[in-house]
Formats: C-alpha cells, sequence, structure tokens
C-alpha cells in the first residue's frame, strides 16, 4: 500500500488566455474532480491559489490549483503542505504529459521532473523531494523540442480536447483508489485505458 492521498494539485497558468491550452490540463481534473463532488473551489492568497476540500471516508481531501505562473507552482504547494502537514508522499499532482498521446493518462509514484517547470519547482520546493504521485495527462509530442513551447500554450483541436477529457474523467474514477492508499489498482485500471 502507499500512502494515501490527502493534497490533490492541478498544474496550469493562471488567467482565461491560457485556460484551454493543453498546458492547463492538470486544471481540467481538478475541474472535474471537484465536478464530481459537487464542490468549488476558491482563492486562497496565503495558498497562492484556489482551494477546496471535500470528504472521503472520514478524511478531508484538499484540492489545489496554483494562482502562480507554472514554474512557480511549488510555491502555492509547498504552503498549504507545509500548513496542514501534508507529506510529500500523500500529495498528487495533476499535469500535461508530452511523451503521452491525447486520450492516454497515467498514475505514477515519484520520478524526475522531465523538463516540465511546474514539476521542477514542486520539487525544489519540497527539499528536493520526487515522492510525490504523478497524473500524467496525455496531450502528445509536436514532434521536435522547439515546437514543445507553443504547442503546451496553445489550444488541442475539439478532437484532441474530447480525448483528453475522456481520459480525464477515467482519471477521476479511479481517483478513490488513490485516496485509499491502493496506487496499484489505480495505476492498472487506467493503465488499461486509451479514449
Amino acid at each position: 500500500m502507499a500512502d494515501p492521498v490527502r493534497l490533490i494539485v492541478g498544474l496550469g497558468n493562471p488567467g482565461p488566455e491560457y485556460d484551454a491550452t493543453r498546458h492547463n490540463a492538470g486544471v481540467w481534473y481538478i475541474d472535474a474532480l471537484a465536478r464530481a463532488q459537487g464542490i468549488f473551489l476558491s482563492e486562497e492568497k496565503k495558498y497562492f491559489g484556489l482551494t477546496g476540500t471535500f470528504q472521503f471516508e472520514g478524511e478531508t481531501i484538499r484540492l489545489l490549483v496554483p494562482s502562480t505562473y507554472m514554474n512557480r507552482s511549488g510555491q502555492a504547494t509547498s504552503a498549504l503542505a507545509n500548513f496542514f502537514k501534508i507529506p510529500v508522499t500523500q500529495m498528487l499532482v495533476a499535469h500535461d504529459e508530452l511523451d503521452l498521446p491525447p486520450g492516454v493518462a497515467r498514475f505514477k509514484q515519484g520520478g524526475g521532473h522531465g523538463g516540465h517547470n511546474g514539476l521542477r519547482d514542486i520539487i525544489a520546493r519540497h527539499g528536493n523531494s520526487k515522492d510525490f504521485h504523478r497524473l500524467r495527462i496525455g496531450i502528445g509530442h509536436p514532434g521536435s523540442a522547439d515546437r514543445v513551447t507553443p504547442h503546451v500554450l496553445s489550444k488541442p483541436s475539439a478532437q484532441d480536447r474530447d480525448l483528453i477529457e475522456r481520459a480525464i474523467d477515467e482519471a477521476v474514477r479511479f481517483t478513490p483508489d488513490l485516496l485509499r492508499g491502493d496506487l496499484n489498482i489505480a495505476m492498472n485500471g487506467l493503465n488499461g485505458f486509451r479514449a
């Protein structure tokens, strides 16, 4: 059994011009999870983000969308995790993943940042610990490194957005397993899915 998840973070950039861009796929997951739980997120300046809570089997689960830019995501995660004494092993970070195609998402625990600026900052601000859970939401790779930045900061096609959202819905379905600490069940369930 892994540690149960108590803090779920969705990475993205703030502002309406970024809402529908691929780099905000982690925020789309938080939005879907909040909808499923019937809760709304509200701004909490001391945690540098939007937060909300819901109860799950007697435990309080916290949702966080940093309102900093992507490369400062750890400012928000560390502020909230330190205040509520949530260890890094009980944190799930949802983010866009170039190495997976749209329609695929994967849970994993630990690992490097893979060049993702949000993950890089979170690792740095949590004492270089990489032991948090991740939800990698596939957005596909544009084919060459020099096209990555415009790719992640642009909107996916309607078809790709649909595939991404179906993968997110599947991730939401398996999130309760993570909240119980059943990482293998969550991973195996989601890993078999392709929209």
